[in-house]
């Protein structure tokens, strides 16, 4: 069966991270922690269709086991068939 449209095929959460300006990062993950609202939420493989309020703090992507971070203010996650958006009003590389 092939994977639904936007999806990642290869067994991967296909992250997105957005800025009004640009595409701050795109690519397969083993998984994320973003800073919701009213707290932390994690999201792996298989997680379940859901939308997050961001607060301000870092969202970690954890890639092949090295954890890349990018700062966030605000915004929208959107999690749907493995594929994680994060639309945020700030976003930038964490160091």
């Amino acid at each position: 069966m092939a994977a639904p449209a936007g999806s990642s095929a290869s067994g991967a959460l296909h992250v997105v991270v957005i800025s009004p300006e640009e595409t701050i990062f795109e690519g397969d993950a083993e998984a994320v922690v973003a800073p919701a609202w009213d707290g932390e939420v994690g999201i792996l493989l298989g997680h379940a269709p859901m939308m997050a309020v961001l607060g301000s703090g870092n969202v970690r992507v954890t890639r092949g086991g090295v954890v890349e971070r990018f700062h966030v203010e605000g915004g929208f996650l959107q999690v749907v068939d493995n594929v994680v958006t994060v639309l945020s009003e700030r976003a930038e590389t964490a160091a």
